[in-house]
């Protein structure tokens, strides 16, 4: 059985198909999905989507690229919202300089705002980081916030097992499986198998052979076989274990 413990079916993308798409996935041994929040607009779709679908989990957060029309209704909003039952995690949250689609100042604000969020709802959290590597990780560590997931981990290994080491968990998707992704095969030659979890971020990165195209969690196995490539492991072990810890992340018991 396969986790994607990072998803977008809030998506447009998925307008067509979506139940069509939803409704094969147990068939394919896709057994659960966590849905990322984006934007206030998509955690709201993310959380029809989990109260539809009994595999499916969801988090709420504002992405980075959101967070420049955030305000602290929103904060509050996002605070009842985590009370319901199937919202595992705060996020995803986080920084993102290579778009800046939001002003760095306020990303760096409802970044720690979020945080704070999750330390009181005592929920892990769900982090993207793109081009703010060593700011990000400093802001976590000040946050005291030692449970969540480095989504599509893009970092050094040394970064790797730092955040490891803070109880963290890594993200790894269909990147993985580019010819340009030596850094990140490395990444996941060096660290325990028992600290990373697999992920879609469908409808993007969707992983080779299907690169190019919309990915959605049917597309796992093939970061899975990666994994055990690069491990030297049973794809069915890679697949076992990625499900357990992503399990163990979002607390999730059935």
């Amino acid at each position: 059985m396969y986790f994607d413990s990072h998803a977008h079916y809030d998506d447009k993308q998925f307008n067509n198909d979506r139940d069509e798409l939803l409704t094969r996935m147990h068939a394919e041994s896709v057994s659960y999905i966590l849905n990322s929040g984006e934007s206030m607009g998509a955690i709201k779709t993310g959380l029809q989507l989990a109260e539809k679908y009994p595999f499916i989990y969801t988090a709420v957060g504002v992405h980075p690229h959101n967070v420049k029309n955030m305000t602290d209704a929103d904060l509050a909003v996002l605070k009842l919202y985590s009370k319901k039952d199937k919202v595992m995690a705060i996020g995803e949250i986080g920084l993102d300089y290579f778009y800046d689609n939001s002003p760095r100042d306020l990303q760096r604000h409802w970044f720690k705002k979020q945080l704070q969020l999750a330390k009181e709802v005592n929920l892990p959290v769900i982090i993207h980081s793109r081009d703010a590597a060593q700011e990000c990780f400093d802001i976590i560590k000040e946050s005291g916030v030692n449970k969540g997931v480095i989504h599509c981990y893009s970092g050094n290994t040394q970064m790797a097992l730092d955040y490891i080491s803070m109880g963290y968990y890594l993200g790894i998707g269909g990147v993985l499986t580019y010819n340009n992704a030596k850094k990140t095969v490395a990444v996941v030659d060096a660290v325990p198998i028992e600290r990373i979890v697999i992920e879609t971020d469908c409808p993007y990165l969707s992983p080779v052979p299907n690169r190019g195209k919309r990915n959605d969690s049917l597309n796992l196995k093939y970061v899975v076989d990666k994994i055990a490539e690069i491990k030297n492991m049973s794809h069915d072990d890679v697949a076992r274990i990625t499900t357990a810890n992503a399990k163990s992340l979002y607390s999730i018991k059935n």
